[in-house]
Parts: C-alpha cells; structure tokens; sequence
C-alpha cells in the first residue's frame, strides 16, 4: 500500500516491492480528529500479531505565528495568538496576556483575576462536553462497537449500566446506543451544553473564542449588576448534566475493562510522566502585587486550583512553575524547520540565573524549511518540545490537572473541591432534579485512552466547583466595594515574560522578549505540540507515536479488508487532539478549498 503523500518513487523507496509480509499492513490516516483535519497518522500493523510495528504523528500545516508576531507591538500579541485556535482561542489569549504583564511588571486587580477565572471554567465546559460527546464519544458507541466488536456490542446490551439510577440509562448497551453520532440523546445533548458554556464565558470575556474585553492589566469588561448571577444562573443549568456525565463514563470505562482486559493497554504509555501548566489563580495575590511576577511564579503557581508541574515515572518531581519552565526544549530533528543553533543565543540564563538550554522557548527561533516526506529524516511540521530531554504527555489535559492536584495535596482550602492522597473529591449542588452530590476521582494504576476519557468527564463537576468558589469570591468583592477591574501599565523597553496555563487539553505556555518596544522572540507551546510530536534527537517516539505502538488490536476481524484500526483511532484520539495549535496555513495569496465532514459518522 503506497502512502497518499508520497510520490510513486518516494513510495517504492521507503518500501520496496516484496519488503513486507502480506499480513502487515500500512494505513495513513488523513485526517484523524474529527474537529479540524490537519493530524495525519501513520501506522504499520502486523495483523497476526496483532501488533502496531511502527507509528508516526504527522502535522500536515506549518503554524506560522511566531514569525508573524516578530517585530509587532507587543499588545497585539493576545488578539493574534488567539488565532491560533479555533477551539480554544480564549485560553491563549490569557496566557499571552499574562506573558505581557509579567513583561510589563503590571498585576491585574483582584476581581479581573476572578474572572479570567470564570471564563477559564467555562471554556472547559464547552471544551470537555465537545470531546466527551462528539469527537471521542462516537469512537464508543452502538455504531461502532457494533462493526468493530459484536460480541462486545451484544454483551452491552444485556449488561446493566450500575449508576442507572442517576444517569437513567439502563443498560450499557443503551448507553452506546446514546452515543451515536448525530442522532444519539447525548450527542444531542452535549450541543446544548456547549451553548451555555459559551454564553457563561462571553459574559466575562465579551465574545467566544476570540475574547473582545480582554487586556493587559485586567478586563474591560463592563460591571453590571446582574453579570454574575446571570453567570450562576447559567451554571445551574449543569450541575444535574455534570453528575451524570461522570458516572456514565465511570460505567462506560468499567464495563470495557471488565469484558475486554485487554483495553487496559489500549493508548497506553509506556511511562508515567506528565506535565501541567496549572490554572485558575488566586486573586488574593493580586493584592500583594506579585502575581506573574516571574521570581513567584513557584508560590503563584501552587496557589493555583489545579496544580501545576511535573511527574516523572510516577513520582511527583516538581510543583514549581519554575523548574517546568527551565526544564523546556523543543527539537525539530523531524520537522519541517532549520536548526537555529548557529544563530546568537538569545539568553544564556532565565531572570533568576537559572541556565537555559539553547533549545529552550525563550531561545528557539522558528524557521520554517518545506520538504518531502521521509519518515527517516523529517515528517512533519509539529515539533518535539520535551522536558529535560524527557517524553512528557498532558494526558489530554484532565488527567495530568488532576493527578498533580491529586498528589500534590496544594489547592487553597475551598468547600467544593477536597485533593489529597491521590483522590479529588467533588461536591456537586443540587440541581432540578438531582440532590447535591459527591463524586470521587482516584489516580488510575495506567494512563491509557480509557483512563484519559473518563478523568476529562470527572473535570466537568471539577470545573463547577473552581466556578462556584470564584462566584462566592466575586459576591465578595462586589460587596467590599472592590469593583476595580484594570490597572494601567507602560510597555518597556526590554521585557521578558511567559504565560503558564492550561488549555482543555492540557500544557499551554507563550514565551516573549521584547526589545526596543517590539516582540523580539516569541514562542508557543500547545499541547497538541507535546503530544503530537514526533521523535527527538534521541529517538523517542513521541506521546501519540508510543501510545499506538502500545496499543493491542482488540478489534474482531476475519480479513484484512475488515480491519478499521479503530483501538489505534482511540488511542489517539483520547488526547483530544486539536490540531488548529499545531498548525497553520501559509497560502501566499493563493485560496485553498477542501471538504471536510464533521459528523463523525465513520471511523
């Protein structure tokens, strides 16, 4: 099977006629997310075996902000970095502005904290329901499981769903069947809440994705009195919706493991190492003025209300925002750039005189360089941003938020979320029709697609209780008179800043110099850059790459025809992957036109 992407003579090179066993079997993936169409995916599968035998991650676009922010001013960093998703464009707005105002040495009022905070929230209510429902969820459903395992399917169907009684859903067959796309009650379901959630974050931020009040300095957003309880009276309409989602997912996840053991090891790393940028800060920092400050940012970040850092082989290596930042690098040995080596480092030492590598954000220069495809040299326009020369992943983002959290035992003292010991404990509100509620996460023994899944649906009633606490403190200030949402600020003449946050799925950080009042260098690191990348220097496959070849094919098939790779499609897509961050077009003044289907109906 020749490659779409290669020419005939670079297929018959990479693959000479007779190299291959007939039962091995190559399949390029193009695309692979259902919400933009720029992974491709690679994979050759010894279907005896039963075995994934090579794997590569390609991003088919070039992402060309970083050079299209060099030598702006700085303040149009936010508005256009912001583009760079369609997705999740409000979570790089607030990290390149909070790169700026560490740069500018300027904190934002209290109540601008509180709520950046609140849209933060709410975008993860919009963003979760998303993947939840319409991106992964299909990949579980009747239509699916039903061509791709029918034993599995017939079994759903006659199994009891145990938490039937909350969810409503009576067995787990009936819970597939809900699953399938376009027609299915909580695929259905799930477009509804979307709908709110952008609501609940336009009130804070004026406008989804793309946030019109925010600034350097705060928000300009406009106090009126009913902003934040017509907030709260949105978010009620999720409490009873959030109970549910995470015990539909506890049942879902349980039942594939009981049945088939073997989805243990389906996306499965090899590793425990994780990373997380933290979010949601304390806005009674803000008052001390030393929020974003880069020399607090260790006492900042662990005052967050998800907790950043690093774990590595399992074990809880940092909290520290700023041993994270330090230990950054990104490779482009497989990508579709030059080496800046040879071009001046830019900073031999971060502001606290901590050593950086020449490979480290700060350092990087993007230089694009097209090329053919050649999975021995360069294969895509991803990079490799590793930490401390280790693989990291974000485990989608809800698993990496919560396992720091988790562990850690460092959120403030707060009456709706309780972290320690490896578990979270969750109070629900009372909704419409369900009492209030306590939902419990605990750290898995793996990360693995099931396990990326179901941490995302346990983050919807985490993510409730992060709004609640902030609505009780906005209340607060309202009442204390504390209604200054903006402080003024001067751009400097030289300037160095990085935002730390967390996109829905996962890792997000904007790194900026500026000079002569202009962005000198600035880089951004998504974590579908972490996860999607390809191998580095020292041969590492990356996140998506190791959780395919990891991952057995447990799929039933009688001929190689019927074979859809559908465990290799979970694997992936349990990260959530979202692309957009990744990459970009540069269409030199051309027009480009694709078809593109967006309701997941096939595999």
């Amino acid at each position: 099977m020749c490659l779409d992407k290669l020419s005939p003579e670079e297929c018959k090179e990479l693959d000479p006629p007779g190299s291959q066993s007939s039962n091995v079997r190559e399949i390029f993936w193009d695309p692979v997310s259902r919400v933009a169409g720029d992974l491709a995916f690679y994979v050759k599968v010894d279907l005896n075996a039963r075995k994934v035998i090579e794997a590569r991650s390609v991003a088919a676009l070039f992402r060309g902000y970083e050079v299209i922010l060099r030598g702006r001013d700085p303040r149009d960093a936010a508005m256009i970095s912001s583009r760079a998703c369609g997705v999740c464009g409000g979570v790089h707005s607030v990290t390149s502005v909070m790169a700026q105002e560490m740069a500018y040495g300027v904190t934002p009022p209290p109540l601008a904290v509180v709520m950046r905070n609140l849209a933060g929230a709410a975008e993860m209510m919009y963003d979760h329901p998303l993947h939840l429902f319409l991106l992964a969820g299909p990949d579980y459903s009747a239509a699916i499981v039903s061509k791709t395992n029918p034993t599995l399917y017939e079994t759903a169907k006659k199994t009891p769903a145990e938490h039937r009684d909350i969810h409503g859903f009576s067995t787990i067959g009936d819970l597939m069947e809900a699953l399938n796309p376009l027609s299915g009650k909580l695929y259905l379901e799930a477009i509804q809440i979307t709908r709110i959630a952008r609501e609940m974050f336009s009130l804070m931020l004026g406008r989804y994705p793309h946030p019109s009040t925010l600034v350097p300095g705060g928000v300009s957003t406009t106090l009126r009195p009913d902003l934040f309880t017509d907030y709260l009276v949105r978010l009620t309409k999720i409490y009873d919706w959030a109970k549910t989602v995470a015990l539909i997912w506890e049942d879902l996840v349980n039942f594939f493991y009981k049945e088939v053991p073997e989805y243990e090891n389906v996306g499965k790393a090899s590793k425990i190492n994780i990373i997380c940028g933290g979010i949601y800060d304390d806005p009674e920092l803000a008052e001390s003025g030393d929020l974003y400050k880069y020399d607090k940012a260790k006492e900042w970040g662990e005052r967050r209300m998800v907790t950043p850092g690093v774990i590595k082989d399992g074990q809880l290596e940092t909290t520290s925002l700023i041993d994270a930042n330090v230990g950054l690098e990104e490779f482009v040995t497989h990508s579709y750039y030059e080496e800046w080596e040879k071009q001046p480092k830019i900073l031999e030492k971060d502001p606290l005189g901590n050593p950086l590598s020449v490979d480290h954000p700060w350092n990087k220069i993007t230089i694009p360089k097209p090329g053919p495809l050649n999975w021995r040299e360069k294969y895509t326009w991803d990079t490799a941003p590793r930490w401390n020369k280790l693989v990291v992943e974000t485990g989608g983002g809800p698993l990496a938020r919560h396992w720091l959290t988790a562990i850690a035992n460092k959120i403030p003292s707060n009456p709706f979320i309780k972290a320690g010991g490896g578990r979270l404990k969750i109070t629900v509100p009372k909704g419409a029709t369900l009492p209030e509620m306590e939902l419990e996460w605990k750290v898995p023994k793996v990360i693995n697609a099931l396990e990326r899944n179901r941490a995302r649906a346990y983050h919807i009633p985490y993510v409730i209780g992060v709004a609640m606490n902030f609505l009780l403190k906005a209340f607060e200030y309202l009442r204390a008179g504390k209604t200054k949402v903006w402080n003024k600020f001067e751009i400097p003449r030289e300037g160095i800043g990085v935002g730390f946050y967390e996109a829905g799925r996962g890792w997000l950080s904007h790194h900026l110099i500026i000079k002569d009042y202009k962005i000198y260098n600035y880089q951004i690191i998504t974590p579908s850059t972490i996860n999607a990348s390809p191998r580095d220097p020292l041969d590492q496959p990356g996140p998506y790459e190791e959780a395919a070849l990891n991952t057995p094919i447990v799929e039933k098939f009688t001929t190689p025809e019927q074979f859809t790779g559908i465990d290799i499609l979970r694997s992936i897509r349990s990260f959530d992957p979202c692309m957009p961050c990744t990459v970009h077009m540069f269409t030199g003044g051309r027009v480009i036109t694709r078809d593109v289907t967006t309701c997941a109906c096939s595999i």
